[in-house]
């Protein structure tokens, strides 16, 4: 069985105000008809020197393929979030005796969290390297690398002598691996992201999208799995001697898995087309010169309101995931001084119920749109951080399973589920890699990397209050939800189009009805009729 990814509709007549199609160049391999900007402005347009991909030029994909695609994708954001999780939760529980000096347990903790953020500082960078390779020698081989360099990174961690052993030398080098982890990971899931984008059909992208983001899950999930048995099975002196050491250590086995997946994956459809010389070689030398990377080209453009409301979406998304899966592990063993057992379990438990709700929230998004669930889902997360919190600094163990595993649900993983597909969703496909790269990316180094230090400096001087948490996890929140509110629809979106997303492209959803109508275009059920 078949498939032409992200086929284009057909041509539908003129509504209201609605313009003749104009035609633009599509990544995914065809020409498609355009919406011209009807409200508001943006400030990317139509260049008829991008490169023309004729139908042809993109081969079929088979479901087979669109599965790998996913596999791939999955578990790349798998072995990336392994990575992160092994280290946050080794900075949470052991790291701030390992790697900083004894004597003030507080600044132990902020310091083990700062040494987690600086992963991110490198990210862009990340971004900004490989984001500029893949376009020149191909998506599949920089992920290829990006895996590899993000494996063998955290190996390495494995092997490092202690501050006991080596003294200032050792933080020095646990930040220099952290630096590359980050280096890897900066184009890992913005690659993902665009292959699916490229590969999933219109009225699944939630479902296909959320299989990314349960790599996010499955990842967490491993990490916590691997140290709740270290936990359950050593002492807290032999865990302290070599027993960290093993989830670094065998990481490299899950890189080796993941790159073996990796080598019966097909090439990217437009980069495929390009290389079998189906695209002008003018078109492809604009695209090697001009496109010099991610970073570089993403600073010079001028930033539209696009590109602000993905900036937002992430930031809360991001700004939760540091503060609920980094530091509120190190609160409850640290702070509440519970066992580094209730740690991981409570993470293993919630990355377990997250199989269910990750997958569930990317196919009502399908269903009821990606800006409905994205309103729904931020303002749950408002509403319960102050009691959930409040059970956990309880101390009673049934109230801090529960606790955590309703706000990770609500606040990190529901709206990872959404993040990826409605970014490329938000993005036109002129730009469409840059500007992920750059959203995610940035976002992540404010909201991720400072966050948990934020969070610890706080808490310490507040004698170990649980109040500084809630309000900077609803904080973080309310920057999803503000953008989930100014954002158009974007669900079911036509990917062809050049231009960012504008009301009444969507076709998903009852914001997109109510677009549609309010600027007299087609329903959306004439319009998928008419794809």
């Amino acid at each position: 069985m078949c498939f032409r990814p992200n086929a284009p509709r057909k041509p539908s007549p003129s509504h209201g105000t609605r313009s003749s199609p104009a035609r633009c160049s599509s990544p995914s391999g065809s020409t498609e008809p355009k919406t011209p900007n009807h409200t508001k402005d943006n400030n990317m347009t139509n260049d008829p020197a991008l490169p023309q991909v004729t139908e042809s030029a993109v081969g079929e994909r088979t479901v087979g393929d669109l599965a790998k695609a996913a596999i791939s994708g999955w578990l790349g954001t798998a072995l990336e979030f392994m990575d992160f999780q092994l280290y946050s939760l080794a900075a949470a529980l052991v790291f701030k005796d390992l790697f900083f000096p004894a004597g003030a347990p507080g600044m132990a903790v902020v310091l083990a969290m700062a040494t987690y953020g600086v992963g991110y500082i490198s990210r862009p960078l990340g971004a900004w390297y490989f984001g500029g390779l893949g376009d020149r020698i191909g998506r599949k081989k920089v992920l290829f690398y990006t895996i590899a360099l993000m494996g063998l990174a955290t190996t390495l961690i494995g092997f490092l002598p202690t501050y006991h052993q080596v003294g200032i030398l050792a933080p020095i080098l646990l930040v220099v691996l952290r630096l590359v982890q980050g280096f890897g990971a900066g184009a890992e899931i913005a690659g993902a992201s665009v292959m699916l984008t490229e590969y999933a059909p219109r009225q699944r992208r939630g479902l296909v999208g959320s299989l990314v983001a349960l790599g996010t899950n499955s990842g967490t999930l491993g990490a916590s799995a691997i140290w709740g048995i270290i936990v359950a099975t050593m002492d807290r002196s032999e865990i302290l001697e070599w027993g960290w050491r093993i989830p670094f250590i065998g990481s490299i086995v899950i890189m080796g898995f993941a790159i073996w997946v990796r080598a019966s994956l097909k090439e990217s459809p437009v980069f495929e087309a390009r290389e079998a010389g189906e695209v002008g070689e003018a078109a492809i030398e604009q695209v090697n010169t001009e496109h010099v990377d991610v970073l570089a080209a993403g600073l010079k453009q001028k930033k539209g309101r696009s590109f602000f409301e993905a900036f937002f979406l992430r930031f809360g998304q991001a700004g939760n995931s540091g503060m609920i899966q980094t530091y509120l592990i190190s609160y409850i063993t640290a702070t509440l001084l519970l066992s580094s057992k209730v740690g991981t379990n409570v993470v293993i438990f919630s990355s377990l119920v997250g199989f269910i709700t990750v997958p569930l929230i990317g196919h009502l998004s399908d269903v009821f749109g990606r800006k409905l669930m994205y309103i729904i889902m931020s303002s749950i997360s408002v509403l319960l951080v102050f009691p959930m919190i409040h059970m956990i600094a309880t101390k009673e163990i049934n109230q801090v399973f529960a606790g955590y595993i309703i706000m990770h649900q609500t606040s990190v993983l529901a709206l990872a589920s959404l993040e990826n597909l409605t970014m490329a969703e938000v993005f036109g496909s002129k730009r469409r890699y840059t500007q992920i790269a750059l959203a995610k990316e940035l976002a992540a180094i404010v909201a991720t990397g400072i966050g948990p230090v934020v969070a610890a400096a706080l808490v310490v001087n507040s004698g170990g209050s649980w109040w500084p948490i809630a309000i900077m996890i609803c904080a973080f929140s309310l920057c999803s939800l503000g953008a989930a509110i100014v954002m158009p629809e974007v669900a079911g979106r036509d990917l062809t189009i050049l231009t960012d997303a504008m009301p009444g492209e969507a076709v998903i959803g009852p914001f997109a009805r109510k677009e549609r109508k309010k600027l007299h275009l087609p329903t959306p059920e004439e319009e998928l009729a008419a794809s």
